[in-house]
């Protein structure tokens, strides 16, 4: 019998917990993979003095495990939620602490992890045309499609990832340099935000971005994916170069309103990929339209069609317009994007995902 995902919690949420409650009604299972016989999760506990208390449950959990049918290696790390050490594992010493940032490493060959079929970038000329509300609920939408994605906040300066897709813990890390992605809503989840307070500056300088993207990229145990999103910072910057220069990009995005301002931006953004060298998979014009609840009227506040007219004087694709709307901003700050459910709203980007994976990107 071949184990799954949710015939191996089944089996953890039998074995109760000393102070009550099972490692899956307390949430602390992170990170739970399953490859054929081989078995692989993290237990995530609330500080490290509980990790300590809980280092004797670490084998059983792993008994546990092994003797589900068809499993033969099982692997389980003990860490804690806060930013202190984890609790040692038997037989070996506690892993040093988990740190991101500092300069680039030299490395054999391109920043592409092992087992990403495609890298996708999102990028905009400028901030607040809606780039991080666009990638979340594209990797949302490219999931329910049936595709194995992962979603990199590289906004190194302006996380928003961890709020938008309703998950802001420390990732664990065995060994001190492997960062084991978080999850949710079925997308393997890494950002900086993840690292830092919500209220703290990241005041770094360019060599600590790249550096920062390089560990997020090669560090994280993203595991086998068809499509990673990288939510990249507005601009034309650091990390944008680095993205495109040192890994395998397969296509970038660009997000724009149709407003002049924010035109004029996009159309950098557009310059640089190209100069880069980096396929533009096409244009995505947000906010394109607002449907009054009350009368239904439909008003072209930021304008109509600038994206559609730039992607055709480009000649690149124009992906589609999304419309502006106050549910699409209440969930994303309250975690579950807009495509998680239904509705117009997730329509168009459920139509925008099937654009991608008919086209061979995602």
């Amino acid at each position: 019998m071949t184990q799954t995902r949710e015939s191996v919690l089944a089996a953890l949420d039998k074995l109760n917990l000393p102070n009550g409650g099972t490692l899956v009604s307390r949430d602390m299972i992170r990170a739970l993979q399953v490859d054929g016989a081989k078995v692989s999760f993290v237990i995530e506990a609330a500080n490290a003095d509980e990790a300590r208390s809980l280092s004797p449950l670490r084998d059983a959990v792993e008994d546990l495990v092994k003797r589900l049918d068809g499993v033969s290696q099982v692997s389980v790390a003990l860490t804690a939620h806060s930013a202190g050490k984890a609790a040692p594992q038997a037989g070996a010493s506690a892993p040093p602490s988990l740190k991101v940032g500092g300069h680039m490493k030299a490395q054999d060959g391109p920043m592409k992890p092992a087992g990403v079929a495609r890298i996708l970038a999102v990028g905009s000329g400028k901030g607040g045309v809606g780039k991080s509300t666009v990638s979340s609920n594209l990797a949302v939408a490219l999931a329910k499609q049936g595709r194995r994605v992962g979603l990199l906040d590289a906004d190194i300066y302006g996380p928003s990832q961890p709020r938008m897709m309703g998950v802001n813990r420390r990732p664990a890390s065995p060994d001190g340099k492997t960062i084991i992605p978080l999850e949710n809503h079925g997308i393997k989840l890494m950002s900086i935000g993840f690292m830092v307070g919500e209220d703290q500056a990241v005041v770094w300088r360019g060599p600590m971005l790249m550096g920062a993207l390089q560990q997020m990229l090669t560090q994280v145990e993203w595991g086998e994916l068809d499509v990673l999103i990288v939510d990249l910072p507005p601009g034309t910057g650091d990390v944008a170069m680095t993205l495109c220069q040192k890994s395998e990009v397969s296509g970038a995005i660009v997000v724009s309103t149709p407003q002049d301002v924010a035109l004029l931006d996009a159309k950098k953004a557009l310059n640089m990929f190209q100069m880069l060298k980096t396929p533009v998979l096409g244009l995505i014009e947000n906010m394109s339209g607002y449907i009054c609840e009350n009368c239904g009227h439909e008003a072209h506040i930021f304008g109509e069609g600038g994206v559609r007219k730039e992607a055709d004087r480009a000649k690149v694709p124009f992906l589609g317009a999304l419309p502006i709307s106050l549910e699409t901003r209440l969930a994303g700050d309250g975690g579950t994007p807009i495509a998680a459910g239904e509705g117009p709203a997730a329509q168009a980007y459920a139509d925008l995902a099937a654009r991608l994976v008919e086209g061979g990107m995602a």
